[in-house]
């Protein structure tokens, strides 16, 4: 693992570089396994935020895997479509129930209601749920255009006084969504979603940030040698006091500073 002190962060932001991606998932899913079980050991639960889109698949594979004791897990997830149904296949509910729940069981497991009747509401009450107790650990990936959760860089604010609100999807993050995969055209990409907001992100006292990949090589440079600022939502993660980001040699690839790959244990 390198370690780099990123201008403007509270703490040097602990970095592995791999060569491939599952690697890459491997090694995130460890880490979150270790936070998990020291919450689990302090506190007698935990607090969990799950990501989802396919930077998180190696991650969440892995760590479906491990011996965890699942039954003091709580879980939440980032952000969801407005507008679409729980069985929706591009539905972020639907990614996690068949990749997660299914799979460990946990406690308990909060889904943003995306079709619920009042988006505004629903936001409201997910907040509460988030605010209830500490969260230990948060899932972050990033966007293609730095996005951190659904927070777009149009809609981001790094003082937001919500925990959880209705945003607009930007251009960039659509277009994503549609060469992901997920969404045919752009016509059939929803326009809003509800995300739980920067402050939000960062009440969470861990953040597992899993990014690969070479589409997302210029966010990870504007996020680790860019300004800090919501232009490029997760250069967010050099303040963050507990961070261990993922990178694979591809994500990697346009970083000034080259860092050497880290040892894989299997």
């Amino acid at each position: 693992m390198i370690s780099e002190t990123a201008r403007g962060a509270r703490r040097d932001l602990a970095i592995s570089l791999f060569t491939q991606a599952d690697d890459l998932g491997r090694a995130a899913a460890a880490k979150s396994a270790e936070i998990i079980a020291d919450a689990i050991h302090a506190r007698g639960q935990a607090r969990i935020l799950v990501a989802t889109g396919n930077s998180q698949l190696h991650l969440v594979r892995h760590l479906t895997a491990m011996r965890l004791d699942w039954s003091k897990v709580d879980a939440f997830h980032l952000d969801e479509y407005v507008g679409i149904g729980a069985n929706h296949p591009a539905s972020f509910r639907f990614w996690i129930r068949t990749r997660f729940t299914e799979k460990v069981s946990p406690r308990s497991m909060h889904y943003i209601i995306g079709d619920a009747l009042d988006p505004d509401t629903e936001a409201a009450r997910y907040s509460q749920l988030l605010l209830a107790a500490p969260i230990d650990l948060a899932f972050v990936g990033i966007g293609e255009n730095g996005h951190i959760a659904f927070n777009d860089p149009h809609v981001a604010d790094f003082n937001d006084p919500l925990t959880v609100k209705r945003v607009e999807l930007d251009a960039a993050c659509r277009a994503q969504q549609v060469r992901e995969g997920h969404f045919p055209n752009d016509a059939s990409v929803p326009r809003e979603a509800l995300s739980v907001t920067c402050s939000g992100l960062m009440r969470a006292a861990h953040w597992v940030c899993s990014v690969p990949e070479l589409r997302k090589a210029d966010a990870v440079k504007a996020a680790l040698e860019g300004p800090i600022d919501p232009a490029c939502p997760g250069s967010l993660i050099r303040t963050h006091p507990s961070a261990f980001l993922y990178l694979d040699q591809e994500s990697a690839s346009k970083l000034t500073r080259r860092f050497p790959t880290a040892a894989v244990t299997r």
